[in-house]
């Protein structure tokens, strides 16, 4: 398998380049050259299997480059005992028709662990096998989770340094204190003055910089990426779809070749873009159902096929998702194009020059056959999370609950009960203010983030994660505070290049 870049300067490169690169050099995104097709036996070759047996057999799809050995060791290291449960990715049943993909076992209590435990043994891996000789310095802009998980992953990782930049009060104090306490010779956390949009779009101009490139090549550093816009953060993602459907297969909840709904709460379209692949390469997909919350340019955009930036941005109690600009939408628009890198590039240049595109016909259409969008806003997440523990004994955080009250409105407006997985996005303890309040109101007033986490322990019986405990007495290691528009002096300060 080759990968080429989504606006056309750069093709035919092998797994491993991609990976290590991260981003192409002309802005665009690495895509596989061909499709994986998959049939039915694959599928029931997975049931019986466990997660890590799951995950070599699909990735060896994707990373032809890599041997067995190679993934079979990437894929033992990133899903062990860091996870707490055996499943990795548990399936938990709440009625006929619906189950909860729950993807927040992993160290720092989110889904990015599924992607990020596994990424830094890839890039290890591809920069042996491509022969770079300089250090990997990973930038990336995180909206909460991404940074902590990429930054856990990445700790002492030899021949790489990571710097995490994160909107400044925009992201939760539990996700802030992840980030700020975190160990490692080789691990920088910096608080942005801006928005999630504005620490995106400033690590993106970085990597463009070509006097900051030129100053860290002289220092024998080279840039790569931890965020979704990484093939090789991506395509770990595509396994837990097709797990999922093993596990339901496995529980006689459907029938060999059936086609399931997924309901994935999204704000950088990575996670259901993963969706996307898994169905592309066959997996039975009846719908793609993208819950987006106030920042609904997701919604509008599946709704009109006009992808539109101009609007207010909204900080909500779902956090990882208050993006406004959608990197991995780029992904999907050149795989439904055809591959037209010329029309691309004029997408993202409207983008960034206009604040806005729009799809062709074509494009339009064959998004609204797959995709489903909705939103939701603060109050009806609450109501959700307080809805599904009455009738269910089950605790959502804040994404998973605008994930389901999506679902809610789906089903009203369309009539229909295809089985359905909702993708759950973070462990409920990580937005526990929220959760907490959402649940047991007055209770919660007057009470810190870590009495809330004993107060949500108690009340439901569920056990605070062991990454979560006593953050609180942790030392801050990390203190900076920058601009939006310093960050690239700022990566040049922490790495010592004048």
């Amino acid at each position: 398998m080759r990968y080429k870049s989504t606006r056309g300067g750069l093709f035919d490169i092998t797994s491993s380049e991609a990976i290590r690169i991260g981003i192409a050099p002309d802005g665009g995104l690495f895509v596989p050259n061909e499709r994986v097709s998959i049939d039915l036996n694959f599928i029931e070759s997975l049931v019986n299997v466990t997660y890590r047996e799951r995950a070599e057999k699909i990735l060896s799809f994707f990373l032809t480059d890599f041997s067995k050995e190679e993934l079979s060791e990437c894929v033992a290291k990133a899903y062990g005992e860091n996870f707490s449960v055996p499943e990795i990715a548990p399936l938990v049943r709440l009625h006929e028709h619906l189950h909860m993909l729950e993807l927040w076992h992993g160290p720092t209590c989110a889904f990015k662990d599924m992607a990020l435990q596994i990424l830094p043994h890839f890039m290890v891996k591809a920069i042996e096998k491509t022969g770079e000789k300089a250090e990997i310095v990973i930038l990336v802009a995180t909206s909460g989770d991404t940074g902590k998980a990429a930054l856990e992953g990445f700790a002492d990782v030899d021949g790489t340094h990571i710097v995490v930049f994160y909107p400044n009060g925009g992201v939760s104090e539990v996700q802030r204190l992840q980030m700020v306490t975190q160990t490692g010779m080789n691990t920088n956390a910096v608080a942005v003055n801006g928005n999630f949009d504005d620490t995106q779009t400033g690590v993106k101009r970085i990597f463009n910089d070509e006097k900051i490139c030129e100053a860290l090549g002289t220092k024998g550093y080279r840039f790569s990426s931890a965020n979704s816009i990484n093939w090789g953060r991506l395509v770990p993602q595509i396994v837990y779809y097709f797990s999922a459907y093993a596990d339901l297969l496995k529980d006689k909840s459907i029938i060999p070749g059936e086609k399931i709904n997924f309901v994935v709460p999204t704000g950088n379209f990575g996670n259901i873009l993963a969706a996307w692949y898994a169905m592309n390469m066959g997996l039975p997909v009846n719908r793609l159902i993208c819950a987006s919350n106030e920042n609904n340019v997701l919604t509008d955009f599946i709704i009109n096929g006009t992808y539109d930036r101009r609007r207010e941005f909204h900080k909500t109690m779902s956090p990882s998702m208050d993006i406004l600009i959608s990197s991995n939408l780029e992904r999907l628009l050149y795989e439904l194009s055809g591959s037209d890198s010329n029309l691309i590039k004029s997408y993202m240049r409207d983008l960034t020059e206009k604040g806005f595109y729009s799809v062709n016909n074509s494009i339009r259409e064959q998004v609204q056959n797959v995709f489903w969008a909705g939103f939701s806003n603060d109050s009806e997440t609450v109501a959700c999370i307080r809805s599904v523990y009455q009738d269910y004994g089950y605790v959502l955080d804040t994404h998973t609950a605008v994930a389901m009250d999506v679902y809610d409105k789906y089903v009203i407006y369309t009539g229909d009960l295809s089985p359905t997985v909702i993708v759950s996005t973070a462990s409920p303890f990580k937005f526990n203010q929220s959760v907490a309040k959402a649940l047991f109101g007055e209770e919660t007033e007057g009470l810190n983030e870590f009495e809330l986490l004993n107060l949500l322990s108690e009340k439901t019986g569920w056990k605070i994660p062991k990454g979560l405990r006593d953050l609180d007495k942790k030392e801050i290691l990390h203190k900076t505070v920058c601009d939006k528009d310093k960050m690239g002096e700022v990566v040049m300060k922490l790495l010592k290049i004048s």
